[in-house]
């Protein structure tokens, strides 16, 4: 039986991922949407090239689809019967219930049993327990308009926590307004390398570019 974990980079994949590691020991792979570029996550934009460096620092072989949004779940379908059929996904949604619904409704054309760790959690309670696991964070991605932009490029941190808190922003950004880049933690071998590129505009959002 095989396992995979979906796997976006960011904070919540990667603390779901841990929860799957501790419960059943071997993740035999870490799996990515990439745009139709073949380059970027869909997700969070990251290159595939960094997402190969959590994957090696992981110890976990990573699979990659190209998609564009209306092929999706064909994708993603094609992926669960090449790899994972009627084995396990991991997955690091939290509350919001379209997000499982769909998990579930696919997961179930391929008996693939979804494992969701982190659903109906409080979202702050998240984010504390990833940073006091000793992960390490990189916001890489900023909602445009909603007075966050200079966060851009910071690491998570308790004290940004009680920042987003005092303006009303989400400790998950589960509204949309950042994503993350897991670079350390207790799962990974080593600290993943990597520089900032440059800053680009997408769907109006900033993301930094990491090479």
């Amino acid at each position: 039986m095989k396992i995979f974990s979906s796997w976006s980079g960011g904070k919540d994949s990667t603390l779901a991922l841990y929860y799957g590691i501790k419960k059943y020991k071997k993740i035999d792979y870490i799996f990515t949407m990439l745009s139709e570029d073949c380059i970027h996550s869909r997700a969070h934009g990251l290159n595939i090239n960094i997402l190969k460096r959590q994957s090696k620092s992981l110890n976990i072989k990573l699979i990659t689809k190209c998609s564009t949004w209306g092929d999706y779940e064909k994708n993603f379908l094609d992926f669960l019967e090449e790899y994972v059929r009627e084995g396990i996904g991991i997955f690091g949604d939290i509350d919001l219930q379209e997000h499982l619904d769909w998990v579930n409704n696919v997961c179930s054309k391929k008996n693939v049993v979804a494992y969701e760790p982190l659903w109906q959690r409080e979202r702050e309670d998240i984010v504390l327990e990833f940073l006091n696991l000793g992960f390490k964070a990189k916001i890489i991605a900023i909602k445009k308009g909603i007075g966050i932009e200079n966060y851009l490029g910071k690491d998570l941190s308790f004290d940004l926590v009680e920042e987003f808190k005092k303006i009303g922003i989400d400790a998950c950004g589960e509204n949309g307004e950042f994503h993350t880049f897991v670079y350390d933690g207790p799962i990974f071998n080593e600290e993943i390398k990597f520089s900032i590129k440059s800053t680009v505009e997408k769907n109006n959002t900033l993301v930094l570019e990491l090479i």
